[in-house]
């Protein structure tokens, strides 16, 4: 894992502003790129797929998102409706992610199975971790949380 500065002008010493990349092969990265846009599609179709979902959908963004609610909360202004909005911020989702908890959301849920189930769970398990900084190296750690990004 790379520890790279979330935005430039962070203080640099407060291991908070980092983000870890995980550097995967080429390979791992082609592989993963097939796997996404053949679970894309199942995943999309899922009745427990949410219509609000905005991250990570095609032709979807954090505008797409805004416009959404704007336009919500406009209409609603217009029928003389009372509105509420409640913001969530998910910081770090991602590292506390339970492996197992995931795999059996997407199985029951979703309806991945066989296959794709058994690739994404080979996955998961028995990940490890290090930190490299210039020339110094952390120990391994097994992880038991989080899903790998980069």
């Amino acid at each position: 894992m790379l520890p790279l500065l979330k935005k430039a002008g962070l203080n640099r010493t407060s291991p908070e502003n980092y983000r870890p990349i995980s550097n995967l092969s080429t390979v791992f990265k082609v592989l993963d790129r097939l796997v996404q846009a053949r679970l894309r599609q199942h995943l999309m179709s899922s009745t427990n797929f949410s219509q609000y979902q905005y991250v990570y959908r095609q032709d979807h963004c954090t505008e797409t998102a805004l416009l959404d609610v704007l336009d919500n909360v406009y209409t609603a202004a217009d029928k003389k409706q009372v509105t509420v909005l409640i913001g969530l911020n998910l910081s770090a989702a991602f590292d506390t992610v339970c492996h197992q908890t995931l795999l059996q959301q997407l199985q029951t849920e979703i309806g991945v199975s066989e296959t794709a189930l058994s690739w994404i769970r080979s996955y998961l398990t028995d990940r490890k971790q290090f930190v490299k900084l210039g020339q110094h190296k952390s120990s391994e750690t097994k992880l038991e949380v989080g899903i790998p990004q980069g």
